[in-house]
């Protein structure tokens, strides 16, 4: 991780099947959204109750990229851990976009409520650009591109 970057972890569900797509470079990207509800015992009532849930927009590539689409699903409860990115862009109608989104390094379900069974698969590195995610993108969307999120 570099200086700078802004380091997340997240306890949550999938809202939806994660999207696998591919760059022109050929590089897989998982794109995928985690809800978050934070929870607090309420001790007049004695229940629990919801607080607001908040969505964080992930997206996560190469192998890892693979590996998700192939395990998770809508409702999968998992802890992922990343850096929060800014993404700006500007539409093909000239409008300059910013968000903010998660670049996840790694996730796994979350056997807090379940259980799960692992399959090993061998890692391998996809694309020449080996680990580095943004070598596919070149580090940022370009004018009039959607960002990679």
């Amino acid at each position: 991780m570099s200086f700078g970057e802004t380091p997340i972890t997240i306890v949550g569900n999938l809202t939806g099947d994660p999207e696998l797509k591919f760059t022109e470079g050929g590089a897989a990207l998982a794109k995928f959204t985690i809800a978050v509800t934070p929870r607090s015992f309420d001790r007049t009532s004695n229940q629990w109750k919801d607080g607001t849930t908040a969505f964080y927009r992930c997206a996560a590539w190469r192998t890892l990229a693979e590996h998700i689409t192939d395990s998770l699903k809508k409702g999968s409860r998992v802890v992922a851990s990343g850096r929060m990115r800014q993404h700006d862009w500007t539409t093909e109608q000239d409008e300059k976009r910013s968000m903010l989104a998660v670049e996840v390094d790694d996730i796994g379900a979350s056997i807090r409520f379940t259980t799960v069974t692992i399959n090993a698969k061998p890692v391998q590195k996809t694309g020449p650009a080996g680990d580095d995610p943004w070598a596919a993108t070149g580090g940022a969307a370009q004018t009039g591109d959607e960002p990679p999120f």
